[in-house]
């Protein structure tokens, strides 16, 4: 048996099958978010909506996310992550129901809710069974297949846009796959053991701890930037490429499906990158400002269709370096070990900002001042990005 750093209790040799299963459920937490994106113009036509409604549909999802996660984080370490995946699920699943089933766009936004619920559990609970559940050399590369999981969700879902022409499929299919995920997680996942018994003065005390330390601030400002800058473009990917490219829906799903699976590529990147000795923060503040400069190309909307649709791959494909990074770095600068759970969660309160912010500031700033609006935004993200980077090699020291 070995011993995992940071964590509480002994863990056994990972099940490769039990890792896959965690990282299905987080796939599947991702095509609820997909899901909006690729049936963004369905539901414009359906129910009248503009880019600013369709933003927050999108960032009203990760809500619970941006101010729960470090409760999450406890709760999760109280009752144990495998409990805490099932339950997302669950939650994900009767979203999907309600969602499918809405008369209209509040009950459409109420079942968000649910499914932001969902999310969270998710999101959190992933990266802690992983941490007790795989240890040594191995977890990096576990963390690597698990950052995976937002763009490869994503781009099953824009995929999907190939066989549906009714968005209220999609979001039948989504509650299907979150049915077979919860079943696997049952059938595969080990059993995580809770810890001590949850007090609002405990919980009170582990969030000041937490976001008095400088190291999980620091990756959780790194991730909300991050989350801006890719939201900022995949939120309304499909419509610039049906706007400004003219493609069909099929297509614009198909390439969109594209651009989003190369972020992969990013993700499992880091972590033969890290194995082979680059700094934390040279590949956050490398990635930050490809992105930025990137962007103002793409949204620029003056390069032909073909060009427009590269430069979106290459933004995703070096974008994927930063989530696998942070995802990674954060067990190790938790305050003390029992605050591993909190300090994840931490990090993924700051990826829901950024999904909460990037479409709705960029919707709005589409609305109101074009498509060239939203290059600014983006590039003032990876911009601050790089700055947050180095800020983070001088807390971290020479392994950051």
């Amino acid at each position: 048996m070995d011993k995992v750093e940071g964590a509480e209790s002994t863990v056994v040799q990972p099940h490769w099958g039990a890792v896959l299963s965690i990282v299905g459920a987080g796939i599947v937490a991702a095509l609820q978010v997909g899901k909006v994106i690729i049936a963004a113009p369905l539901l414009r036509k359906d129910m009248g909506l503009d880019l600013a409604s369709i933003g927050t549909l999108t960032a009203v999802f990760s809500i619970l996310g941006m101010v729960g996660g470090i409760a999450a984080g406890g709760v999760i370490a109280r009752f144990g992550a495998r409990r805490m995946l099932i339950l997302g699920l669950a939650a994900t699943a009767a979203g999907t129901v309600v969602g499918a089933l809405a008369p209209g766009y509040a009950v459409l936004l109420g079942s968000r809710v649910i499914e932001g619920l969902g999310f969270l559990m998710i999101t959190v609970a992933g990266p802690a069974a992983l941490q007790r559940i795989v240890a040594g050399g191995r977890r990096d590369f576990a963390f690597a297949l698990w950052s995976c999981y937002m763009p490869a969700g994503m781009a099953i879902a824009m995929l999907a846009s190939q066989a549906f022409d009714d968005w209220h499929a999609y979001w039948w299919c989504a509650g299907v796959a979150a049915v077979v995920s919860l079943c696997s997680i049952v059938v595969l996942a080990p059993s995580t053991p809770g810890g001590a018994a949850l007090s609002w003065q405990g919980l009170r005390q582990d969030t000041v701890d937490t976001m008095g330390a400088a190291g999980p601030m620091l990756l959780a400002v790194s991730f909300t930037l991050y989350s801006l800058m890719f939201f900022a473009l995949f939120t309304f990917l499909p419509v610039l490429l049906m706007e400004q490219l003219g493609l069909t829906l099929a297509a614009a799903g198909l390439y969109s499906a594209i651009a989003s699976a190369a972020n992969v590529v990013g993700n499992l990147g880091a972590g033969v990158l890290l194995a082979r000795g680059w700094r934390r923060s040279t590949l956050i503040a490398c990635a930050s400002a490809v992105m930025a400069a990137v962007s103002l190309l793409i949204f620029g909307s003056a390069l032909p269709a073909m060009t427009t649709f590269l430069l979106c791959v290459l933004f995703s494909a070096v974008g994927g370096l930063i989530p696998a990074t942070l995802l990674g770095t954060a067990p190790l600068v938790a305050p003390r070990p029992a605050l591993t759970a909190a300090s994840v969660g931490l990090v993924m309160q700051g990826s829901n900002l950024g999904q909460v912010i990037g479409p709705v500031a960029v919707g709005g700033a589409i609305d109101r001042f074009g498509w060239t609006s939203a290059s600014i935004i983006v590039a003032a993200a990876g911009l601050a990005g790089v700055a947050v980077a180095w800020r983070l090699r001088r807390v971290g020291g020479t392994n950051f």
